[in-house]
């Protein structure tokens, strides 16, 4: 009869309607999540504490992923009962991967954000109390690395293959691999090594007097290096290099030297042992000075066209800026008491001596 073909239509339409409603069911959870979730990540912004930010900003798309899983499970589930499909065989471990990326998606996230927090929060800390950012860097990575590896085999052993056999055959193809990717693995350790003696950090000026690098580090991956030039220019540099040169490192020096040799005319020479006691004095007196560090002023060579004298001393500061300004102040005053006794500074000249004979010679050509 119609009426009964009606019923049935509508009895095998209704799981059509069911898989709707999850579907929809699904999306509204989904939406309801992500206002909640904004909202309170609006109120803990405010807050000093940076690791309930980080749980936040972690959580909403992981969360969002694991919603839709579920849905789509469920509704995966009504139609492959209805359609007696081979899907069925699918749908367990695909849910099962993909709740694993979830979860995977969310610790990466949170290590993520906890390190741009970290680096951020120690931008306010003093000197003595901010954490090496180089450190925190290294650290996050190999929490990023350890979560994915962990991931990929607990993965590996929901859809059935066996850890063991593939750690073993890791183990066997890792050889071949070495040989492969030699100049990756000499970057990845020499990364490692970075990491480990940190001959440098993130922020440091560097140069190598074996290479032409010279500039700021920039960021210190596991592959390569990157330096900032001092004409802004980025230099990309394998890390294995770093084990096979030397690396000079001027930022941690603890003090700036001044190191300058200084003139004054042979007429001079009486008036030079005071002019050499006189810059002592104001080295010693001069409050950008450090006197506890080797301070010497002496007389030191018979040069061609001067008497000369040099200047070796530190600045308490080490910032490139200030010591210039610190070291053109010193040489200004140096000038000044050169002056205040009445002598000044050489520079290249020649004298001729003629004959008297010849003098002679040139004025009775002129009486003439």
């Amino acid at each position: 009869m119609p009426e009964l073909d009606f019923l049935n239509i509508g009895k095998e339409s209704l799981w059509i309607v069911q898989i709707f409603i999850i579907v929809f069911v699904t999306l509204v959870i989904d939406f309801l999540q992500r206002k909640v979730l904004k909202k309170l990540e609006s109120k803990l912004q405010g807050s000093e504490n940076y690791w309930d930010d980080a749980l936040i900003y972690a959580a909403v798309k992981p969360i969002s992923l694991t919603i839709w899983v579920v849905g789509l499970y469920i509704a995966a589930s009504i139609a492959g009962h209805q359609a007696d499909s081979i899907i069925l065989t699918y749908v367990n471990p695909v849910r099962d991967v993909l709740v694993i990326v979830a979860i995977t998606w969310f610790f990466v996230r949170f290590i993520r954000k906890a390190e741009q927090g970290v680096i951020e929060k120690n931008k306010t800390k003093p000197a003595e109390d901010a954490v090496d950012i180089t450190t925190v860097d290294a650290i996050a990575k190999l929490l990023r690395l350890s979560v994915l590896i962990t991931a990929a085999l607990v993965a590996l052993q929901t859809l059935g293959f066996s850890i063991s056999g593939v750690l073993a055959f890791g183990g066997v193809g890792g050889i071949a691999v070495g040989f492969a990717a030699r100049d990756l693995l000499a970057n990845f350790f020499g990364g490692l090594t970075i990491y480990l003696d940190r001959p440098f950090s993130v922020g440091d000026w560097v140069r190598s007097p074996d290479r032409n690098i010279e500039g700021t580090v920039e960021k210190i991956g596991w592959r390569q290096t990157i330096i900032r030039t001092f004409d802004k220019r980025p230099l990309y540099v394998p890390n294995a290099t770093f084990a096979s040169i030397a690396v000079e490192n001027p930022s941690r020096m603890s003090h700036r030297r001044i190191y300058e040799t200084v003139g004054v005319r042979y007429d001079d020479a009486d008036k030079l042992p005071a002019i050499v006691e006189d810059v002592v004095k104001m080295l010693k007196e001069h409050p950008e000075i450090d006197d506890t560090q080797t301070l010497i002023v002496n007389f030191n060579t018979f040069a061609a066209s001067s008497l000369d004298f040099f200047v070796y001393t530190f600045t308490h500061t080490t910032n490139w800026v200030k010591f210039h300004e610190i070291k053109q102040d010193v040489l200004f005053k140096i000038y000044n008491i050169i002056s205040q006794h009445g002598a000044e500074v050489a520079f290249p000249t020649s004298t001729i001596h003629v004959p008297e004979q010849v003098q002679l010679a040139n004025l009775e050509a002129s009486q003439s």
